[in-house]
């Protein structure tokens, strides 16, 4: 079975705070022969780690790299490599998942009202554009 992860499993991998559903989240994801896991989950996952659970950034980054370390889970490496040098300079996640898809669908400016978002993808070489 190829499953497609919803972010409320990749919480329960993520955090111990229900035992039940994380043996459950373990065993589907260790029985299946392929996880999918998509940046919008991974933005969410990232997202709920700091809102709700008061995670770190480095404790985001090594759940987000636990997670995508499992042998049977497919993500775009590239836009995870993205989000994860992010997290680790500082910034935000899904600002820098934002950047990378868009850049790989054509775009070549980011552009946004948030300060720490244009400095961040700055700081990844893109061209950026901070709005008033």
């Amino acid at each position: 079975m190829k499953i497609i992860a919803d972010t409320n499993l990749l919480v329960r991998l993520a955090v111990d705070d229900d035992p039940i559903q994380r043996r459950v989240a373990a065993r589907i994801v260790m029985e299946a022969e392929a996880v999918i896991v998509g940046f919008h989950a991974l933005c969410e996952l990232a997202w709920v780690l700091r809102t709700s659970y008061r995670f770190s950034k480095a404790q985001i980054v090594l759940a987000i790299e636990n997670l995508c370390g499992v042998e049977s889970v497919t993500v775009d490496r590239a836009a995870l490599e993205a989000g994860l040098e992010a997290m680790r300079s500082g910034a935000d996640f899904a600002d820098a998942v934002i950047a990378y898809e868009g850049r790989m669908a054509g775009g070549d400016v980011f552009v946004s009202f948030d300060k720490k978002a244009v400095a961040a993808v700055a700081a990844q070489g893109m061209k950026v554009k901070l709005l008033q």
